[in-house]
């Protein structure tokens, strides 16, 4: 079974291999194409996956190519996680939505628009090239804004593209570790939009855990997003939510940490996996070693201004483990080439999932998954306050989609303008005036 990984020069594709090293069984991946537009990081990550790979019996053979269609002939998966405008387009979105004082995001807010607008028409070029070079193959989408891109890949490729995130499988763990519980054992009641989601229940035998945690002060405020929000706030919701609506619940306090920090995060990643790539530009660098120290330093730092707003320092040890983004994606394949039957946390279309979204809309929710795909579970309804960020930022998805589509320089004002961490039109202009300015991808942009 082939897999091409898009954006195969990224810095987190040996995580992906290092999953794949673990699997033995009958119908496995065996052949493993690298892509990216950049020879040098593919280079890079190359020698990292043949250290990996070194006496590992039966390891997936490993090719590069910087050819898209080269990479997507063949393919039975095809795993997305593409970057435009790279690690300095992040920085960039970062500081010109500071500048105006609202948050730039990677995924939340003027930031996750700003880069929305530069990968759609990308998304959407390589969702049309599988359709015609690879139409049998099921599509595994990370590429951030992972909703919003997922949504757009769907209306080629159909429920053939399924959205992957670890931010909620993270969560669900977390909460069942400190409960007690197993947490392959037990059923998290996950629903809302990519980082935009609430665990409302976590149930073991039948039972909802949920109510003991909430209950008990000590463990309620011991995990990473206990502290975050703090105990008060999340008895107050009666639910857990994902780490990142505390841009939208604290967002306050989240700008002025951005503001003050001596970089934001996409600076200091930008300027981290620069160094991380000129170590490895060097023969005699040790590859995987090289990788797992920057790795780890990577994780450690993860939502550093947030905790600093919550006055929470640094990440416990037992926090640093993610939700596992890869063994998410392994679980899925493994799903859909074996029909060995799994549920999974899921960007997946609504159809009649969620009353409040229409059947196309792209959430986040638990999926049955098998050889067919994957199928929402029906969930209990959003409460109001949760219907109200759900819908108005699906809206402002829809507007970056008509932009994207459309090169309508109002559209893409129109889509800052109604987020909800976007307080002004006029703020949404020079918005929009300081993206187009500065990243060429958004040229298309009419005036």
């Amino acid at each position: 079974m082939k897999l091409t990984i898009l954006g195969g020069g990224g810095f987190r594709v040996p995580l992906v291999y290092g999953a794949l090293l673990g699997d033995h069984a009958e119908g496995r991946v065996t052949h493993v194409t690298l892509h990216d537009l950049d020879g040098g990081r593919l280079s890079a990550i190359a020698r990292v996956l043949t250290e990996q790979g070194a006496g590992v019996p039966d390891a997936p053979v490993v090719t590069a190519t910087t050819d898209l269609d080269e990479a997507l002939r063949g393919a039975d998966f095809v795993f997305s996680a593409i970057r435009v405008g790279g690690l300095a387009g992040r920085a960039a979105d970062e500081r010109i939505a500071l500048a105006e004082g609202v948050l730039g995001q990677e995924t939340v807010g003027a930031g996750g628009i700003a880069y929305g607008l530069r990968t759609v028409p990308v998304a959407v070029h390589i969702a049309r090239r599988i359709a015609e070079l690879a139409p049998d193959a099921w599509v595994i989408n990370f590429t951030n804004p992972a909703g919003l891109v997922t949504e757009a890949m769907s209306r080629v490729l159909g429920d053939r593209v399924v959205g992957i995130c670890d931010s909620p499988v993270g969560l669900g763990r977390r909460v069942a570790r400190i409960l007690g519980a197993n947490p392959d054992e037990a059923w998290i009641d996950y629903v809302g939009l990519n980082h935009l989601g609430w665990l409302r229940g976590l149930r073991v035998g039948g039972r909802d855990e949920l109510p003991r945690l909430l209950a008990d002060e000590e463990a309620l405020g011991s995990f990473e997003e206990g502290r975050l929000f703090g105990p008060e706030w999340l008895r107050s919701l009666g639910a857990i939510p994902n780490e990142y609506l505390h841009y939208y619940y604290f967002n306050r306090e989240a700008v002025h940490a951005y503001q003050q920090a001596e970089r934001t995060r996409g600076a200091y990643l930008r300027d981290q996996q620069a160094g991380f790539y000129r170590e490895m530009g060097r023969p005699d660098t040790p590859p995987l070693a090289a990788w797992r120290r920057t790795l780890a330093d990577r994780e450690a730092t993860y939502m550093a201004a947030n905790r600093e707003a919550a006055g929470i320092g640094e990440r416990d040890e037992e926090d640093l483990e993610s939700g596992g983004y890869e063994k998410v994606a392994l679980a899925l394949m493994r799903a859909i080439a074996r029909n060995e039957r799994a549920t999974l946390i899921l960007n997946v279309r609504n159809g009649s999932t969620l009353s409040v979204l229409d059947a196309d809309a792209v959430i986040e929710v638990p999926c049955f998954v098998d050889a067919a795909g994957a199928h929402p579970v029906s969930v209990a309804p959003l409460p109001y306050h949760a219907v109200g960020l759900v819908t108005a930022v699906k809206a402002v998805e829809r507007e970056v989609l008509a932009a994207a589509e459309s090169g309508a320089r109002a559209t893409a004002v129109k889509a800052f303008a109604l987020h909800p961490l976007v307080d002004s039109v006029s703020v949404a202009r020079r918005l929009v005036d300081g993206y187009t300015a500065e990243h060429p991808e958004l040229a298309y942009l009419r005036r």
